[in-house]
């Protein structure tokens, strides 16, 4: 297959500005939301209390939430789970207390004939949840850097962290916007993303590598620049196939995997195109400009007189 013949139909690195400039706004609108609105924390990473109600049958998250009203107490979330809709899952922002929980069990003992779960989070463990799952974020990065360092050089260590930031901003701002509960399932979707992002960023790295070894001469952006459209060329159909196949299954996931599931598959989806788009529209444009200023520094690197 001739590549340099397919590189003349399609040209990304023209585009480049347009992506960073995209990547950007949507970048500064994630910080300002997220400073504004803020996310939407579950009781994960907030004091609170969740009960599971198990019943016979399947029951509405309406007949759940009126039992709870008949108590005098109001959910702040309800949800279903259960192969039948047979669980209601009712969230309290704030722990209860002993005696309110203890009427409870009562309660729908009385109503369904089983005894509900009770599960409370207290505060200092939120925190504790929050900062390890900051941390957890925080190390992975730091280890793809110093992975894909060793592995090609410290130029598209940079590119891929870069990249990684924005595809994890890129979901958060979508949450932020949309107020979907953040919890432990949606950090571990993060972190599913970021070990996805850096294969797909990877594969593009190592085409580019290759094909860096056959040009007998780069000395500019233009010959940095061919290579990498040419290596994005021939990496398109393979990130977009690989895409759609988890696409699919994290689809059908949203779909069929109930409520409890919902922002967890919702966060693969995203971010597994955000992965993709970030793959060969930021971290190798990105890598780009680094690598011809680089080049660009040694052309004007002064050359020692020879004594």
């Amino acid at each position: 297959m001739n590549f340099d013949h397919e590189t003349t139909k399609i040209d990304f690195i023209k585009h480049r500005k347009k992506f960073f400039v995209f990547s950007g706004t949507l970048i500064l609108l994630g910080i300002i939301l997220l400073s504004t609105i803020g996310l939407n924390l579950g009781i994960d990473f907030r004091s609170g209390t969740t009960i599971d109600v198990l019943t016979n049958e399947a029951v509405t998250a309406a007949e759940i939430r009126g039992e709870f009203e008949s108590l005098g107490l109001v959910p702040d979330d309800v949800t279903l789970a259960g192969d039948q809709n047979e669980i209601g899952r009712a969230q309290f922002i704030g722990a209860l207390s002993q005696e309110e929980t203890l009427r409870i069990q009562r309660h729908f003992e009385g109503v369904y004939g089983n005894t509900p779960t009770v599960s409370t989070v207290t505060p200092l463990v939120g925190e504790e949840l929050a900062r390890n799952a900051i941390i957890s974020v925080l190390i992975a990065s730091v280890g793809i850097i110093i992975y894909v360092t060793i592995r090609f050089e410290f130029l598209y260590g940079i590119s891929a962290i870069v990249a990684l930031f924005h595809d994890a901003l890129f979901i958060l701002f979508l949450f932020s916007i949309l107020q979907i509960e953040v919890n432990i399932p949606f950090i571990a979707a993060v972190l599913t993303i970021v070990g996805y992002s850096i294969n797909d960023t990877i594969v593009t790295f190592d085409r580019i590598r290759e094909n860096l070894k056959y040009e007998k001469r780069v000395k500019g952006f233009d010959d940095v620049a061919r290579v990498v459209n040419k290596s994005l060329v021939q990496t398109l159909a393979r990130s977009i196939n690989t895409v759609l196949t988890v696409v699919f299954a994290a689809g059908a996931l949203y779909i069929f995997g109930g409520e409890a599931l919902r922002a967890f598959s919702f966060a693969l989806v995203v971010g597994l195109i955000a992965g993709t788009y970030s793959s060969l529209f930021i971290a190798a444009q990105l890598w780009l400009v680094l690598k011809s200023k680089q080049l660009q520094r040694k052309r004007n690197r002064p050359v020692p007189n020879e004594a």
